[in-house]
Order: C-alpha cells, then sequence, then structure tokens
C-alpha cells in the first residue's frame, strides 16, 4: 500500500472507532485504530479541537498558569497519571523546560520535543471535557491539562472561562 491509501485506511479506521464510542478514550481510539493521538484529535467532528505550533510552548503555558489548581495527567500505555496543583514557571535550561515551586507539578519537560498543542473540547464518557494537550513527534500527547471538576462532576466555570480563551489564542 501506497503512503495515502495508509492514511486513508488509518482516517477511516479513526472515523468507525470515533462513530461507535464519539466519548471514549482518545488514547484507546488511536490504538485500536492503528493511529497516533493527533491523527484522532485532527479527525474528531465539529470544531472540539484547535491544533497551535510548538513555537506556542510557552505562551500556553504562562496562559495556563492563571487557571489556579488543574488536572495535570500523564497517560501512557502503563499508568494515567493524575496531579492536582497549579503549574509552576518554567524556564528553558540544559536542554528542558525546567518547571519548579510549590506545586506538586514539578520536573523536566523535554519541550523541543513538543509537534503540537491541541485545545480539545468533547464530550467524554457523556459530560463535556475541556483539556489542552502538549503533543510529542510522534503526535502522542506529552501530557495533558484539564479543567477540574466540582463535587457534583460540574466543570469549573472560571476554568472554563479561561479554557476558552485559550482557543482564541
Amino acid at each position: 500500500m501506497s503512503n495515502p491509501d495508509v492514511r486513508s485506511v488509518i482516517a477511516q479506521r479513526i472515523d468507525e472507532a470515533l462513530a461507535a464510542k464519539p466519548d471514549g478514550i482518545l488514547e484507546a481510539i488511536a490504538q485500536s485504530a492503528g493511529a497516533s493521538l493527533l491523527q484522532v484529535l485532527e479527525r474528531l467532528p465539529g470544531h472540539g479541537v484547535k491544533l497551535f505550533p510548538p513555537e506556542r510552548f510557552e505562551d500556553i503555558w504562562n496562559n495556563l498558569r492563571a487557571w489556579g489548581d488543574i488536572l495535570f495527567t500523564v497517560h501512557t500505555d502503563d499508568i494515567v497519571l493524575e496531579c492536582v496543583g497549579a503549574l509552576p514557571e518554567g524556564k528553558h535550561g540544559h536542554g528542558y523546560f525546567n518547571i519548579h515551586g510549590d506545586s506538586p507539578i514539578g520536573g523536566h519537560i523535554k519541550a523541543s520535543n513538543c509537534k503540537a498543542i491541541a485545545v480539545v473540547d468533547r464530550p467524554f464518557h457523556g459530560r463535556r471535557s475541556c483539556s489542552v494537550q502538549f503533543l510529542n513527534q510522534d503526535g502522542n500527547a506529552m501530557f495533558k491539562v484539564f479543567v477540574r471538576r466540582d463535587k457534583q462532576r460540574e466543570l469549573l466555570p472560571e476554568q472554563v472561562k479561561f479554557f476558552e480563551e485559550v482557543a482564541q489564542l
């Protein structure tokens, strides 16, 4: 199969998986379709995804810092790690975007591996879900920042407002 044929087959698999479970786990849809997360995001119906180039990494990170305590996730084949906290200030050094401060979220991000940043507004298990997803060169998630929910599992309105502002950057 030539490269356009492969892309067409993958696109069809993604579309079928999204039709079967439109509010399912995007990584599971990607895996079942033999695709990357980015390929799935690019095929989400409607206007639920806005993509930014990697050059916007620091701008978007700094915008997210104003949100207060967010839900920070790292999703691999082996774990979905979730951490609640404010995003600390970051600065470039020694090949990393280094984040440290008075937050449980800290470490070193290889920002140069970022291929795209997706602002995603979609249903997830029957509820609206709002996230900013940083994608690596393979088109898979480096990490994600989610709008948090209250005790009734409703999105925090002030964070939704911030989220919608990011989509307009």
